[in-house]
């Protein structure tokens, strides 16, 4: 689909679903090692019409 998506991989847990609106400062999930990791952490993505893009081009 086209758009601008986010994802956030490795986590413990979610605390939204896919679709829900999030606030700015909302927690979305906790970190956590999950898939093939050595450690805690996080992996974000964005993906503008289903590429992937260079994150620091969307965050102030």
């Amino acid at each position: 689909g086209g758009g601008v998506h986010t994802y956030y991989g490795h986590n413990s847990s979610f605390a939204v679903k896919v679709g829900d609106t999030v606030a700015a400062g909302g927690r979305i999930a906790l970190s956590g090692n999950s898939g093939v990791s050595t450690g805690p952490h996080l992996h974000f993505e964005i993906r503008v019409n289903g590429r992937a893009v260079n994150p620091l081009d969307y965050l102030k």
